[in-house]
């Protein structure tokens, strides 16, 4: 071990405690020394080793895990083309250059829309729904190829990851890291192990532990070098667009290092512009750090990128609902930017309009309205072309939908989106814009959905899925509307559609729980609500119609623990109360069966069936009066006539044992 390498202790990762061991350390080539030589010491044991470095501003959003792929890929490539097929959607958006040999399949109108056209990004969840997809592939391909080894993955910088990259080895640790022999060995920066300890569950073992290694001052890049280094880079790429994303990082390092602002604005630009499409908004604000600044410098003439960057960056703030970020920006940098250009001030007042009435809480209605009030004359005052000025006015009106619709104001919601797609179809041919429309279509079915007319509702569904059929939403939504009418088959399908579309999604398996446990197919109901718990744990909803089906199928004890597990997120869930105390009782458990059902009263004491349980329980304990006073109350609240009957005799028979001279 060289010199430069001292430090207190040697250290190893427990494979029978800790399966996340943070190492704190000064960045630089010592750090990086000790942990290659620590994993070649691993390696000789047998287990596979891998060096990542997840620093953002070197990897960019999925610094690390994109190397952690790109190293595994060709394996599975050549044992499971298959999950390299599935999973196609995932593994583009970490290595962009596959593109040039995998397509992705089933895209929607929303992957499809060009640039001018996109007038709808993906939820910001869309994007972690990746980490669940590769997660996936992952776990399908070590389970059948090399299930026994242990892996032991190195990251290094891990504390300036990106949200990407932190968020996808903390859920692979919670998904399958114990049962895929997982180990991570986290390098960060002295004092910030405790930081990133709290990233990951209580339950994980996680040990922090300082490593002294001799201070190593970085050696800076001379600019010219940089300068250098950089142009290569450029020359390399050429105009190959995936190349370029792939390595922007590196672009706007070594940029930023020559001393050249205006080549990192020009870069940091392309980023944001990259990432919005993506979902990946907060990364989008990272790599806008800064660049309004740099535009006012070194392109102080052109008005239309600070518009534009501004844009896309008020885009951002609304993906990630952040409406007070949103405004400030919009106040202080968006209305001056838009100062003459009434086209541009119709687009900065809709997305103002949308941070105040939408993202706001509580949502502001009167504000959002005067905003699209003003965005819309801005419109009419416009040169815009005239197909582009009917779009925006349509735009902007879609908006004024959305605030009716919320105010219930439905039948008004509804006009206003059926005379916006009379006017797209009067004034734009049909090969423009069909994102839009789509969006209008789906908003109609969204408002008879919303007001019970449900057939419309359908019937609005099923045009917009034609227009449109790779939207797994749709299918969700649609299956939710047939579940609420009890067309059980139809709504399977298409949430199983729904899963086909996407990568896995917790909200959809949770439905599809609910969907097989109505029709009676309770250990798949079972299946599915533990897939959507595996990617979403302690959700209410799936842990309580797991407890029923596992109830229904007789696993008494699995149900008593997702019924207690519910109640530790809503200790106030008087029917969940109630089931559980009945599954107590079934188990002879009569003491905690009255505590749950003596707390369910509490909750709501005007349901006749509450009574009627508790003193079920209260006869088994031979505590009769009591139990005749909860059958009176029962009576009290009006139970349906056969309830009534069947509470008169139960109250008969009590009455009877309490006048026996061996109950007194």
């Amino acid at each position: 071990m060289a010199a430069s390498h001292c430090f207190e202790d040697q250290l190893s990762v427990n494979h029978g405690l800790e399966r996340v061991l943070i190492v704190e350390a000064a960045a630089g080539a010592n750090r990086r020394h000790w942990l290659e030589n620590h994993l070649q010491e691993l390696a000789k044991s047998r287990e596979r080793t891998f060096y990542l470095d997840c620093d953002f501003d070197l990897g960019g959003p999925w610094a690390g895990v994109n190397e952690f792929f790109s190293d595994l890929l060709p394996e599975i490539q050549a044992q499971r083309p298959d999950l390299v097929e599935q999973h196609v959607f995932e593994l583009v958006q970490v290595l962009p250059q596959l593109r040039r040999q995998l397509s992705v399949r089933n895209p929607s109108l929303t992957d499809l829309a060009p640039p001018s056209e996109r007038s709808r990004n993906y939820a910001a969840d869309r994007a972690f729904r990746i980490v669940h997809g590769l997660i996936d592939l992952l776990d399908n391909w070590k389970s059948a190829t090399s299930n026994q080894s242990q892996w032991v993955i190195a990251c290094d910088s891990y504390d300036f990851s990106g949200p990407m990259t932190s968020y996808f080895f903390k859920e692979l640790m919670r998904r399958r890291g114990e049962r895929l022999g997982f180990h991570l060995l986290l390098c960060v920066a002295r004092g910030q192990g405790e930081k990133v300890r709290t990233l990951f569950l209580s339950s994980q073992p996680i040990a922090v532990r300082p490593l002294r290694l001799l201070d190593e001052p970085p050696v800076p890049l001379d600019r010219a070098v940089a300068a250098q280094m950089a142009s290569d880079l450029e020359e390399r790429i050429g105009e190959d667009l995936l190349e370029r994303q792939a390595k922007l990082p590196q672009l706007i390092r070594l940029w930023r290092l020559a001393a050249r602002p205006e080549k990192v604005l020009h870069y940091k630009y392309l980023a944001l512009e990259i990432c919005n499409p993506l979902g990946l908004y907060e990364e989008g604000l990272r790599y806008s750090e800064g660049i309004l600044s740099l535009a006012a410098e070194h392109q102080p003439e052109n008005e239309h990128l600070r518009w534009s960057i501004i844009m896309k960056m008020l885009a951002c703030y609304s993906g990630l609902q952040d409406a007070k970020g949103g405004l400030h920006l919009a106040e202080q940098e968006g209305l001056k930017a838009v100062e003459g250009h009434p086209s541009w001030r119709g687009q900065v007042f809709y997305m103002i309009a949308m941070l105040y009435a939408r993202y706001s809480q509580p949502r502001d209605f009167a504000k959002g309205e005067e905003y699209l009030d003003r965005g819309l004359e801005a419109i009419e005052e416009s040169d815009l072309p005239d197909g582009e000025r009917h779009l925006h006015s349509v735009f902007n009106r879609n908006g004024l939908a959305m605030i009716r619709s919320f105010q219930g104001r439905h039948q008004e919601a509804l006009d206003l989106c059926k005379s916006g797609i009379v006017r797209l179809n009067t004034h734009l041919s049909a090969d423009k814009h069909r994102l839009h429309r789509s969006v209008l279509v789906y908003n109609i079915a969204q408002v008879y959905s919303a007001t019970g007319s449900y057939s419309e509702a359908l019937d609005q569904y099923a045009v917009v899925m034609a227009m449109d059929p790779n939207y797994s939403e749709y299918y969700n939504e649609r299956g939710n509307l047939l579940l609420r009418l009890g067309r059980l088959q139809e709504a399977r399908g298409d949430y199983l559609k729904a899963i086909e579309l996407s990568p896995p999604y917790f909200e959809v398996f949770t439905n599809l729980g609910q969907c097989h446990r109505r029709m009676g197919a309770m250990a798949e109901a079972i299946e599915a609500y533990s897939r959507a718990l595996d990617l979403q744990p302690r959700q209410l909803l799936a842990l309580v119609g797991r407890a029923k089906a596992h109830e229904e199928s007789g696993h008494v004890e699995a149900a008593i623990s997702d019924y207690t597990e519910a109640l530790s997120l809503d200790s106030n869930q008087w029917e969940v109360l109630a089931s559980r105390g009945a599954t107590y009782y079934f188990v002879g458990d009569l003491l905690l069966s009255l505590e749950d059902f003596n707390r369910a009263v509490d909750l709501k004491p005007d349901r006749a069936e509450l009574y009627q349980n508790r003193a079920t329980v209260l006869t088994n304990l031979a505590q009769y009066h009591e139990a005749a006073q909860d059958l009176r109350l029962a009576l009290s609240l009006n139970p349906p006539d056969e309830d009534r009957l069947e509470i008169q005799a139960r109250l008969k028979k009590i009455t009877l044992t309490l006048q026996s001279p061996i109950s007194g």
